[in-house]
């Protein structure tokens, strides 16, 4: 079974990470890397309370890159039903699905925004 029609949920949805859906014949399948997640795929070396973190626009592009790697992932996922997938047909993605797939991410288009300026009171 492969998921058609898989593409990056470009919507203005209040979700901190980047949503993708597919379909498995008639039903809706989606997917869902959390910000973090990607945060630790793209720099797993970062210690987590310095990680400068990704806006969504950098999270969107890198899965629109890597988009084929990523639809690998979620379709084995997927695949194993709802034993491994609660919330079926909603397939949440876990650091440790990316890692078990071996899956490597090009982050070689990446470019850092500068964060926020800095809230200072006065």
């Amino acid at each position: 079974m492969q998921l058609t029609q898989f593409a990056i949920d470009d919507s203005p949805h209040n979700r901190d990470g980047l949503v993708l859906h597919g379909r498995d014949g008639a039903e809706m399948v989606t997917a869902f890397i959390s910000r973090r997640v990607m945060d630790d795929w793209v720099d797993s070396r970062q210690l987590y309370g310095r990680r400068k973190s990704l806006f969504r626009q950098q999270y969107n592009d890198l899965g629109r890159r890597n988009l084929p790697a990523i639809e690998r992932i979620v379709t084995s996922k997927y695949q194993r039903g709802a034993v491994f997938n609660r919330q079926h047909p909603f397939v949440d993605v876990l650091l440790s699905d990316i890692t078990d797939s071996g899956e490597v991410l090009d982050t070689s288009e990446l470019v850092r925004e500068p964060p926020p300026p800095a809230f200072r009171s006065t």
